[in-house]
């Protein structure tokens, strides 16, 4: 294989120093296999002020570290010409910025060389490769490696789900492997008789060098676990350290390295390790708890073999007494993760993820790295390099979004206005822009105004484009029916002005949100004018929605098409408004999709004021009426079972206008008669360890501490979801009927509720009537 040019997929990066050079090493997946390729020579880089350059010179040759100081054509925000400072290996580089720290501004800095490497190249995953090939065991190594982008391609990986069994201190019992051609458990123990599956070995070192074993056998590209980052990867290499075993993972025999900064990394060269629980939370589903048991639930509607969430006990007892058990348990945690990846495709999605960002794979979170990766390579090519944190001394918060005091009550008809991404569609119609405020500012004559000294230029700008783009592509993904890749492109777009208002951005700067929210505001409070000169009532707004109120006459076609006649004002108003007054292209564009008959907002608790984020309503869903429920108890996790049952029974009678009296009795007959105790149960999840909580202890802490102080073979860690009940003694994990406080449940959970509808007294009345209910 000489000089031919391949299309691959980066599984993964590094950087290393080699006969004093810095290489970089990129491992791709292509359809001939796997690559190695080394990029060779390179020279690693950061930014001073060219007003420094005999200051730094003069620091770093009395140090001895070797630099070399080029001019490149380059600018800080402010307008100094700025200077490079290459180095051949990245330990100069690091060196370099430490005896510099301090004594002078460095930019760029922080940003890993092979990062930058394939920003500048704008190279996101897919890549053309080409180069001296080199016929290596098990895969192809390319010396003196070209990478060039390619959009496009989009790779075919072989998974590997994994999961270990151990003891509370980490002595491993058992590991399962699971993929969608095989599956097996490395089980400790001596044979037995029983599914062939098992593979028995006789201590820890045999495990681990048979888990070596069948990794190389099985070769994924991607090993993907529950919370496996940050546990099972971990476990497995603290254990072969205690052991004194190389635990050799990757594809080029190297042992696996666990890297812990800001958040624990699994380094195994050639192969990534994506976690489920973080790639759901990216792709933003919502669970009540991300646990295995619940999700799997929830999505594939099966159980698992162990449910309850102090499990331990009897995984040290099946391992003593029962490995069979212990070993079909173990293997349906990788089979449920599979299957959950599979269903929801999430591997799908953080590919599409990488395909957007240049991310690597298994890097989860990182709004602010995805766009450093999209946004430098353009602030560069247009002469300037990116400014440090807080350089431009504004210290100012930035507004949130807008929301208006609603109006409570019940309604017969109430349409929604959606404003369809209005953040992006601000930052491109205004032209919202790190680099239009810096030049804007320079020339403001003709730049557009906009919030908190903020001034943009109409000329010089890359965010704008950058959302078309993302945009455009959000069509082609929905018109292609790739819902992963659509997905991916929504929480990306979202994240944008996210990131230009965190102080953990290099480009925040509050004028830049501040002129997005406050131009949201503006934009609110226009249509709120127009809508209502048309002559109806707005009952509530808040960020991007308009709640319109319509006559309890009107029937659901006349309420859908005056909803659509507003939506079409709307838009063409906008039009006139950003052609006429600014010469601007209008993209901003409110959507009509949901009527709600009947409709409810319900006061703030104890006040007659309109509550905020909190409504109900009644939507026409394939032919069958549905409840919409909004910052209700309905919908949050730290209110009981008992309270979203009885919430929406209630709001279904409210709206069918039947009796409210007759359910509440029901619910509160049943709590104290002992026949829902079962739906009691609160549940929260602990941020953090037990024994970190000093000050305030929350009620789930307490039920956790006095679990344990009563059983101590059982430890509640950090994550962990602790279900408690209230009893006349405080919170009780492991509560007995006897010991139920069933007042605080009508009291804390039922009569919140009631309250907030209208004429509650009436059911108040009703109950203190009888029964000696007493309030």
């Amino acid at each position: 294989m000489t000089q031919a040019v391949y299309p691959g997929f980066i599984l993964s990066r590094q950087q290393v120093n080699h006969k004093g050079q810095l290489n970089l090493c990129f491992w791709l997946k292509t359809e001939q296999g796997v690559f190695r390729a080394i990029v060779e020579a390179q020279t690693p880089v950061f930014f001073i002020r060219q007003s420094e350059v005999e200051k730094v010179t003069h620091i770093l040759q009395a140090r001895k570290i070797h630099t070399d100081i080029r001019d490149v054509k380059l600018k800080h925000f402010d307008g100094e010409v700025v200077c490079a400072c290459y180095f051949t290996t990245a330990k100069r580089l690091f060196d370099a910025k430490r005896v510099l720290k301090g004594q002078c501004a460095l930019y760029e800095d922080d940003i890993r060389h092979h990062d930058r490497y394939l920003m500048e190249r704008f190279i996101k995953g897919g890549v053309w490769v080409t180069g001296n090939y080199v016929q290596k065991l098990g895969y192809v190594q390319i010396n003196d490696a070209r990478l060039k982008a390619y959009p496009d391609y989009t790779p075919q990986l072989s998974v590997l789900s994994l999961d270990i069994e151990c003891s509370g201190e980490g002595i491993l019992f058992s590991v399962g492997l699971a993929s969608s051609e095989t599956q097996c458990v490395i089980m400790i123990g001596a044979p037995q008789e029983g599914d062939e599956y098992i593979i028995w070995v006789a201590d820890e070192i045999e495990l681990l060098y048979t888990l070596m074993s069948k990794i190389k056998e099985l070769d994924p590209d991607v090993f993907i676990g529950w919370n496996v980052i940050e546990f099972d990867f971990v476990v497995l290499a603290e254990r072969a350290l205690a052991l004194g075993i190389d635990l050799i993972l990757g594809r080029d025999d190297e042992a696996i390295y666990v890297y812990r900064g800001n958040y624990v990394r699994i380094l195994i060269s050639g192969r990534v390790v994506i976690d489920g629980i973080d790639t759901l939370k990216n792709a933003t589903y919502h669970f009540e708890s991300f646990s295995l048991a619940n999700v799997s639930k929830h999505v594939l509607g099966k159980s698992k073999l162990l449910e309850q969430d102090n499990r331990l006990e009897e995984i040290i007892r099946q391992f003593n007494e029962d490995k069979l058990s212990l070993a079909a348990y173990n293997l349906q945690d990788c089979q449920l993760v599979l299957a959950i990846f599979s269903k929801l495709k999430l591997l799908d999605f953080a590919i599409a993820r990488t395909r957007l960002t240049g991310l690597e794979l298994e890097r989860m979170g990182g709004s602010v790295a995805a766009f450093t990766n999209l946004y430098l390579p353009l602030l560069h090519r247009s002469g300037y390099i990116a400014p440090n944190l807080g350089e431009h001394g504004l210290s100012f918060d930035s507004p949130g979004g807008y929301v208006m005091e609603s109006n409570p009550g019940l309604y017969r008809n109430v349409i929604v206005l959606d404003y369809k991404s209005l953040y992006p569609s601000i930052i491109r119609t205004f032209l919202v822009d790190p680099l239009a405020l810096i030049t804007g500012l320079r020339a403001p004559a003709d730049a557009i105004t906009g919030f908190n000294g903020g001034v943009f230029s109409r000329v010089h700008h890359h965010l704008p484009e950058l959302v078309a783009r993302l945009l455009h592509a959000r069509q082609e993904a929905k018109l292609t029916s790739d819902p992963m890749l659509s997905q991916a492109i929504k929480i990306i777009m979202n994240s944008l002005y996210g990131v230009l208002g965190s102080t953990g951005c290099r480009f925040y700067d509050p004028r830049l949100s501040s002129s997005i929210t406050l131009r949201g505001h503006e934009i609110m409070m226009q249509t709120k004018a127009w809508i209502e000169a048309e002559g109806y009532e707005v009952i509530y707004g808040d960020t991007d929605s308009t709640f319109v109120c319509l006559p309890e006459s009107w029937n659901v076609k006349k309420c859908n098409d005056t909803g659509l006649i507003l939506m079409n004002l709307i838009n063409e108003r906008w039009r006139e408004y950003c052609d006429v007054t600014l010469q601007l292209q209008s993209y901003l564009e409110i959507e009509f999709e949901t009527h709600y008959s009947p409709f409810f907002l319900p006061t703030i608790r104890g006040d007659k004021k309109g509550s905020k984020k909190r409504y109900v309503g009644q939507v026409l869903d394939k032919g069958h009426h549905k409840l919409v429920f909004k910052g209700m108890e309905s919908v949050r996790s730290d209110w009981t079972k008992i309270a979203r049952n009885y919430q929406e029974e209630l709001f279904e009678a409210l709206f069918r206008e039947q009796d409210l009296f007759e359910i509440t009795e029901q619910y509160i007959n049943n709590i104290r008669q002992g026949k829902v105790d079962g739906l009691l149960l609160y549940s929260k999840r602990l941020g953090r360890e037990v024994e970190m909580y000093t000050k305030n202890v929350p009620p789930h802490v307490k039920a956790a501490r006095n679990h344990m102080m009563k059983n101590p073979s059982i430890k509640y860690r950090k994550g962990q979801l602790v279900a408690y009940t209230i009893t006349f003694d405080g919170p009780r994990v492991d509560a007995v009927r006897s010991e139920i406080d069933y007042e605080h449940y009508i009291e804390k959970q039922i009569f919140p509720i009631l309250t907030m509808l209208p004429n509650y007294e009436n059911v108040f009345f009703k109950l203190t009537g009888q029964k000696g209910f007493s309030f």
